[in-house]
């Protein structure tokens, strides 16, 4: 439900923080309900499921929506020749914060004080967004909040023709699509494979995502020059087929310690594709549009995080739960995404080759 929400809303949203210059009070806004959703899990109490529901619906609105404007940002604070490294230093960062966060909670949840875990994670999210606050700029303004709000509903047909009239952005969000719904997909099924078809105990599955964690900080840091220097394309593709071979590996592993292996790999290729991938999109972005286009590319990527485990989680139900049979999809999804993000030209590769006048 809340991914879908913002899938709907992040395109309208992008475009009106755009033109009335509000994408940092924007981004305020949802991280103060994505911190207010999480503190109130305190309240919850055995049989709140209702309750429970509809805070965690209302806290990843607020988390996934503050990533559409934060990812915005990304053309503002570095120049086209460094967005590839600051990409991939943004989401090494960012995975070197979950472990921190990890190693906050885990104390207080082997200690059954899970009130207290709500607490500290919406108090960690909310100081460390300050200096975000403090320092980005606001966005130019074009005309006033209420002027921008009309404009982005009543042209919101001539904004989507604007994106599908850009050929090459067009091409990239499609293969995106497909790609991240696959990368989207194994996020999410990672922990009930582990544990399902692998036979990870709970303790087994918490070691092996923070083993990921360190493994993605690797990917992302690690070819975060390298897509500057080759360009983002190059690195999603090689990526991409560092995924497929994952996927096809762990269809016939049996192992815990060879699943272990194959995921702390697929960590490297989680934080690469990640950070080349919204470092391909800052270059496709025309200035001036920044939230708005990614407002598309957060739609994109939050749509097609429904279909991947709903086909995953089909094919698994039809088949008995068997898991591993669901591998295919993930293949297709990647191979799909591979084939179609050929299509696409990466303008800062095109732009170093280009000939010196």
């Amino acid at each position: 439900v809340s991914v879908l929400f913002v899938a709907l809303t992040a395109p309208l949203m992008g475009a009106i923080a755009d033109m009335s210059g509000i994408r940092k009070r924007m981004m305020m806004l949802y991280t103060a309900v994505c911190v207010t959703g999480v503190a109130l899990f305190a309240t919850l109490d055995q049989g709140d499921v209702l309750l429970g529901f509809t805070l965690a619906v209302i806290a990843n609105i607020g988390f996934e929506g503050a990533l559409v404007f934060y990812n915005a940002y990304l053309p503002d604070i570095a120049p086209p020749a460094k967005q590839g490294f600051v990409s991939g230093l943004g989401f090494g960062v960012g995975y070197l914060g979950s472990l921190v966060g990890l190693g906050v909670a885990l104390p207080l949840a082997f200690a059954n004080n899970f009130e207290a875990i709500w607490l500290a994670v919406a108090g960690m999210f909310a100081v460390f967004s300050l200096p975000t606050f403090l320092i980005l700029p606001e966005g130019p303004a074009r005309m006033s909040v209420r002027q921008a709000a009309v404009e982005g509903f009543t042209g919101f047909r001539r904004i989507v023709g604007e994106v599908l009239a850009d050929r090459q952005l067009r091409r990239f969000l499609l293969a995106f699509f497909f790609y991240i719904d696959g990368v989207l997909t194994v996020i999410l099924f990672a922990g009930p494979f582990a544990q399902t078809t692998m036979g990870f105990t709970a303790t087994e599955t918490i070691i092996l995502f923070a083993v990921v964690q360190v493994s993605a900080l690797v990917g992302a840091l690690g070819l975060a020059r390298p897509t500057d220097v080759w360009g983002p394309k190059r690195v999603i593709s090689l990526s991409l087929l560092l995924w497929i071979a994952i996927a096809a590996v762990t269809f016939v592993i049996h192992t815990k310690a060879a699943f272990f292996a194959v995921a702390v790999t697929a960590g490297i290729g989680l934080g690469a594709i990640q950070a080349a991938s919204r470092s391909f999109m800052a270059a496709l972005t025309p200035e001036g549009k920044e939230a708005e286009m990614f407002g598309f590319y957060a739609f994109c990527g939050k749509s097609s995080s429904i279909l991947g485990p709903f086909v995953f989680g089909t094919i698994s139900s039809l088949t008995g739960g068997n898991q591993r049979l669901s591998i295919f999809s993930l293949i297709a999804f990647f191979v799909i995404g591979l084939l179609l993000l050929q299509r696409v030209e990466d303008p800062r590769r095109k732009a170093v080759e280009a000939p010196a006048p």
